[in-house]
């Protein structure tokens, strides 16, 4: 029989889940000003985006490079599942790799200034670097294979070789307000796709 809780003491667990709760806020405010104002953007924004103090976050993260390589993690994982929710969760397939894809660009976006946040850890970086692939590649995959599989895509695409197209796109982004990589990456998306509809008698695009 499990031991009683005290009156008016919040249980191990429940403060747990509170403190990953507050974590996971915390993360997804610094991945949206990061995205906004850049990587080195002030704790102070940070906080304010989050709801909580600057003490807080520095609780956390007491260096910017602990919090920048939460962030990364948090948003690779926020990627990777997202990939079969939005699979079960869409009209197609090609519209959920759209969807993805849209949020792997956001990601991008977030990632850029990472290795001059980690300073010479080189090694931490290359750790992050084969995290972020082995996580994300395997979903990207998946949604090229269910868009083929479907004759929405043409057959052949490799998840590896898109992501890192996406990713040379995302690069012009930086300090340049006139170029948005969303319009060349909904290009190159588009030349994946199958003519629709498929000529009679055919099975593929391919």
């Amino acid at each position: 029989m499990p031991a009683a809780v005290p009156s008016g003491e919040v249980p191990a667990r429940t403060r747990r889940a509170d403190a990953q709760r507050n974590e996971h806020n915390l993360l997804a405010a610094a991945a949206a000003v990061f995205a906004g104002s850049g990587i080195d953007a002030p704790i102070r924004e940070i906080a304010a985006v989050a709801g909580v103090g600057v003490g807080t976050v520095y609780r956390h993260f007491p260096a910017r490079a602990d919090l920048v390589v939460a962030v990364y993690r948090h948003q690779v994982e926020v990627c990777a599942e997202a990939g079969p929710r939005l699979l079960a969760g869409t009209d197609s397939p090609f519209a959920a790799l759209r969807q993805w894809v849209d949020l792997f660009v956001g990601f991008l976006v977030t990632k850029h200034g990472l290795a001059n946040a980690l300073g010479s850890d080189a090694d931490g970086f290359d750790a992050l670097h084969r995290y972020f692939l082995d996580r994300l590649v395997p979903v990207c995959a998946h949604l090229l294979d269910a868009a083929a599989d479907a004759h929405e895509i043409h057959p052949g695409a490799h998840a590896y070789e898109l992501m890192r197209g996406i990713g040379n796109l995302c690069i012009g982004r930086d300090g340049d307000p006139r170029y948005d990589p969303r319009r060349l990456v909904d290009l190159l998306l588009a030349g994946l796709r199958c003519p629709q509809p498929l000529r009679p008698g055919r099975t593929s695009c391919g």
